[in-house]
């Protein structure tokens, strides 16, 4: 194995080693860490952050970023609860839609004006947290979860795990698919790639980049929907900086931040990652929440550095 391929097999693999690392860390160094309730409790709680991953995966290797994500999670939570009082479809079918929507808007915003991705989902990231605001009468009203079948969705289990994270499994393993072994998927790495190039090329450059987003949109929807049948309400105080950690997941995961390479894989345990840096800081019982994000920001910033590292070396080979 050459210099280039053990580059290359770092960046696409490097946060599975880690993951896999501080697990065997943890579980010699705290009894606690390696049980199966401390490992579903993991798994669980990351599994909504993973949906919305999976969908930021798409957004940056195509080169772009989605800051709205975290207030669609949030708005996305809210009308579920609300729909809930008229039934399960209601509960899914209204955030995807309203989600996919804003999705919709901010997609062909970015790829038929050439606006930067950054500055129109910020923008979106203020409107729908205003959206969300007014909807819940400035966060005043919480609507409880009315559809028992709803809740179900969110609060049932199989083998100690909620449907959630099988849910997250089965989009995990159809987007590896989509990005993998369809032209789409080749598309969006062809634009991230090099974008002029990719037109030439005849790649439909507009309708992929709209795709990405409204994908990004209703995984964000989605997730924001489960956790309220999770929790029985659509709390409105969530969600604040969860595009922070979504971006973090991705990139940690191995997806370059100037687009054109990446995969689910690590971006899947980019968020695992995460979800077992805060579990062993729990471990320790003296130390805050906030030191994990402390923790995180330097395992960031050093991930980006290796990356770029890593990137000299396979154009020096």
């Amino acid at each position: 194995m050459n210099r280039e391929q053990v580059s290359r097999l770092l960046q696409q693999h490097g946060a599975v080693m880690v993951l896999g690392l501080l697990v065997v860390v943890g579980s010699l160094a705290f009894d606690s860490f390696a049980t199966t309730a401390n490992a579903a409790s993991v798994v669980v709680s990351s599994s909504f952050l993973a949906i919305i991953a999976v969908g930021m995966t798409f957004v940056i290797i195509s080169g772009g970023i989605d800051l709205s994500v975290g207030s669609l999670f949030v708005l996305g939570g809210v009308l579920a609860a609300y729909g809930s009082q008229y039934g399960l479809l209601v509960a899914l079918l209204l955030p995807l839609a309203v989600c996919g929507v804003v999705g919709l808007l901010q997609g062909l915003v970015i790829a038929r004006t050439g606006m930067a991705p950054f500055i129109v989902t910020l923008a979106g990231l203020l409107g729908v947290r205003g959206l969300m605001l007014a909807i819940s009468d400035e966060g005043a009203t919480t609507y409880l979860v009315e559809d028992r079948a709803f809740a179900t969705l969110g609060q049932g289990e199989i083998l100690g795990l909620s449907y959630p994270v099988y849910l997250t499994a089965a989009l995990a393993l159809l987007a590896m698919v989509l990005l993998q072994r369809t032209g789409f998927g080749q598309n969006v790495y062809a634009i991230g790639g090099n974008e002029q190039a990719a037109a030439l090329m005849g790649v439909p450059v507009v309708r992929t980049k709209v795709y990405v987003y409204v994908m990004s949109g209703l995984l964000a929807g989605l997730a924001g929907a489960l956790n309220a049948a999770r929790l029985s309400s659509g709390v409105t105080i969530l969600g604040i900086g969860l595009e922070l950690d979504a971006i973090a997941a991705v990139v940690i995961g191995g997806t370059l931040l100037t687009g054109g390479a990446g995969g689910i894989t690590g971006s899947v345990a980019g968020v695992l990652l995460l979800g077992v840096i805060q579990s062993l800081i729990n471990q320790v019982g003296n130390l805050t929440s906030a030191f994990q994000q402390v923790v995180s920001g330097l395992f960031l910033a050093l991930v980006v550095v290796a990356q770029r590292l890593l990137s000299k070396a396979q154009r020096l080979t």
